[in-house]
């Protein structure tokens, strides 16, 4: 595992009218880059833990409404 995670873990957070990001934790690729080691500071009660590459500034493609420019990078 390298020092810096190359991914963050998400939770999804559906209010009526928007969809907030929260960061959960983060996960490293496995150096034969076959899995995942993944850290989680906080679980989200509907077990669902979305992973996206660090820097990715795009919304998840899930069938969630279009949170396009809601995700930022920042910590929240």
């Amino acid at each position: 595992m390298t020092n810096k995670p190359t991914h963050h873990a998400l939770q999804a957070i559906e209010t009526k009218e928007r969809v907030i990001w929260n960061r959960i934790g983060a996960a490293w690729v496995h150096g034969d880059g076959k899995g995942f080691n993944v850290k989680l500071d906080s679980i989200p009660l509907d077990g669902e833990v979305i992973l996206r590459e660090i820097g990715a500034k795009d919304a998840p493609e899930t069938a969630r409404e279009d949170v396009s420019g809601l995700w930022d990078g920042a910590s929240a």
